[in-house]
């Protein structure tokens, strides 16, 4: 007991003293400002959630750039659009890293996933894939009809308890149910929520592995800013994440092996994302191996969906707040679309009303409101040491109101008097090189969805008091309070057959 005493306090000293000589090395550095730093955990004391808005009390207290020890981590906070921009553009290269983190290690396939990979040609070979091969117009286009059947399923599902009259729904969990079955279709042309779920062993291990990732979120990690916790809680948390990574991995690896067994029976094969890097595989297998088409598959899914559902959540949310917004926006849809056809992808470019309310929504609730994690060097003027992470506030951003007018305000008519235009417009996908690449199927996604929501039903509060716009904890800003609204099927649901009803 004594010796293992000993241990631990030897450990503690050596920690204090790596700091103390560490932050002797930037005493003299021209570092933005910093509150006051506790010894051995630096600012962890300071932070709560909501983090972003932890982050944005800070900035007003500090300003707009300013430099917490997270740790032994140093990380730089940006929450100005001018200095945003810098790191983006001037110094995009600089910042085009990303921090190395556990879960990178062994979930991400040893940080190699488009997100997680250092710069370089590795990272330029994925991003070309994902620009080229999965995210371009003519492959969205080609799933397009997944997209459109999914939320025709979701409106049918609505209309069920709504035809003699307002019904009250629950929303949050369609909406993420609607997001996960388009992204499976599109990758795998399986569905894992709802009817017609053809294998529901492999439905609930997809969910159980999306309940676990929901635990992890970003870094959640705290050995990743105080190492020695690593090793005081024996590599518990170590085994969890390898294990969940394994049991990802296996998932995944099932369905690869289950579309190539089927391409090689001569089997019929669908127009999936899996389909189409198989193929690949086959002209450049030194390139296109399994671990790179599983990370392909993974950054879709824990990417592309829920970041998609909140953003729908959010919108429906302010739509009913302002009821002469929802209206304006109907009368949008029935003018283009007509009263006997239902939306399509195609009709979303004619609706600027219907894109007013998404950019004014992910304005105010961005559903990554810290955008993800860079790298360092120089910002604003401000030495930054090497290895520092790069924390954007986009949510900070979008609220100030040196940019915006009424700034917390709910007003989509913004983007059509070139408010928007002052800045560097909205950053709720990120900016720069490692933007998401993926933000053109979210905005078909939600435009769709919500444009149908929209189309296909009358909507009113629950009651007369206003939706609550608190957001909860959460790596995608969840809404602290699910939404609930009263819906009642309009007339152009009778265009869908009765027996889909």
């Amino acid at each position: 007991m004594e010796m293992l005493f000993l241990l631990i306090s030897t450990m503690f000293l050596l920690v204090f003293l790596s700091l103390i000589f560490y932050q002797s090395r930037l005493r003299h550095k021209n570092l933005p400002p910093s509150p006051r730093a506790l010894p051995i955990i630096g600012h962890l004391h300071l932070l709560k959630h909501p983090m972003h808005r932890t982050l944005y009390r800070l900035f007003q207290k500090h300003g707009p750039i300013i430099i917490l020890r997270l740790g032994s981590r140093p990380v730089i906070i940006v929450s100005s659009s001018s200095a945003a921009e810098e790191c983006f553009t001037k110094n995009d290269i600089i910042f085009a890293n990303r921090p190395k983190l556990l879960l990178g290690k062994y979930v991400a396939y040893n940080h190699t996933t488009v997100v997680q990979a250092p710069y370089g040609d590795h990272w330029r070979n994925l991003r070309r894939i994902c620009a080229i091969e999965m995210f371009s117009t003519h492959r969205l286009n080609k799933l397009a009809s997944i997209r459109k059947d999914e939320i025709k399923r979701l409106m049918v599902n609505l209309t069920r308890n709504s035809l003699q009259g307002f019904s009250k729904v629950e929303l949050k969990s369609k909406f993420r149910e609607l997001t996960f079955n388009i992204m499976i279709r599109m990758i795998a042309g399986k569905r894992y929520y709802g009817d017609e779920v053809s294998d529901e062993e492999e439905a609930r291990q997809f969910r159980q592995i999306l309940k676990e990732t929901a635990s992890y979120g970003g870094v959640s990690n705290p050995g990743d800013f105080l190492p020695i916790l690593n090793w005081l809680d024996g590599g518990k948390f170590k085994r969890t994440v390898i294990g969940y990574a394994k049991r990802i991995d296996a998932f995944f690896q099932g369905l690869i092996d289950e579309h190539r067994r089927k391409k090689a029976n001569l089997e019929s094969m669908n127009n999936t994302m899996i389909d189409h890097l198989l193929s690949l595989q086959e002209s450049e297998p030194e390139y296109y191996t399994d671990e790179i088409i599983k990370g392909l598959i993974q950054v879709m899914i824990f990417a592309g969906t829920d970041t998609t559902s909140v953003t729908i959540e959010w919108a429906m949310s302010n739509l009913l707040n302002h009821p002469k917004m929802l209206k304006k926006t109907r009368d949008e849809i029935d003018k283009q679309a007509g009263e006997k056809c239902l939306l399509d992808e195609y009709h979303l470019s004619k609706l600027p009303y219907l894109q007013n309310i998404i950019s004014e929504t992910l304005r105010l609730y961005p559903s990554a409101p810290l955008l993800v994690p860079h790298m360092s060097s120089t910002v604003g003027g401000y030495d930054v040491p090497r290895g520092t992470m790069l924390l954007v506030n986009a949510w900070a951003i979008h609220r100030d109101p040196t940019i915006w007018d009424d700034a917390n305000i709910f007003k989509p008519e913004r983007f059509d008097s070139g408010e928007a235009d002052r800045t560097n417009k909205l950053m709720p996908f990120g900016l720069g090189r490692r933007s998401c690449p993926g933000a053109g199927l979210a905005q078909r996604v939600v435009g769709l969805a919500l444009g149908s929501l929209i189309q296909c039903f009358e909507w009113k509060r629950v009651s007369e008091k206003e939706i609550d716009m608190f957001e909860d904890k959460g790596i995608t800003m969840p809404k602290a309070e699910p939404l609930e609204a009263m819906c009642k099927s309009r007339p152009i649901m009778k265009t869908i057959p009765s027996s889909h009803i």
